[in-house]
């Protein structure tokens, strides 16, 4: 396998599968039933208009988003898509040069430095560079696992 790209940013693997969901609750009682998951933590993450959960599948995650407000991103997204897959999770090694390096490369990033997120410090590339995906990135050294 290939340690090389274009951009010099390598992903580690991936730290999670966002799902944007309409009620979180009903949404985490499915997986704990339905699959044995334990209970995740419930934060409200109000600088990203999102109530939220990580859950531990194995050895991967998945994270759970609901719109606090119907006027934010997520409740945008699901007004037009419904309810799904959300985002991709890169783990990345240093993730503010990977974001120069990203943007150097004329990739087209929503954030340009790394912010605070459920999941460490995070960043997103917008889908208009991936094929429609948006896909974040988290620094590996704050990345929760």
């Amino acid at each position: 396998m290939s340690k090389t790209s274009k951009t010099g940013c390598i992903a580690r693997h991936i730290n999670h599968i966002a799902l944007a969901v309409s009620d979180l609750e009903e949404t985490i009682m499915f997986y704990v039933q339905t699959f044995g998951v334990a209970s995740p933590e419930v934060v409200e993450l109000n600088d990203h208009g999102v109530k939220a959960a990580l859950v531990r599948v194995g050895g991967s995650q998945l994270e759970f988003i609901q719109p606090l407000e119907n006027t934010s991103g997520v409740a945008s997204f699901i007004e037009k898509r419904g309810e799904g897959v959300h985002h991709i999770c890169f783990e990345m090694d240093d993730l503010n040069q990977s974001l120069q390096k990203l943007e150097k490369a004329g990739i087209n990033l929503i954030d340009k430095t790394a912010r605070s997120g459920l999941s460490g410090e995070i960043a997103f590339i917008h889908p208009k560079s991936t094929g429609g995906v948006l896909i974040e990135l988290v620094d590996s050294t704050s990345a929760r696992r």
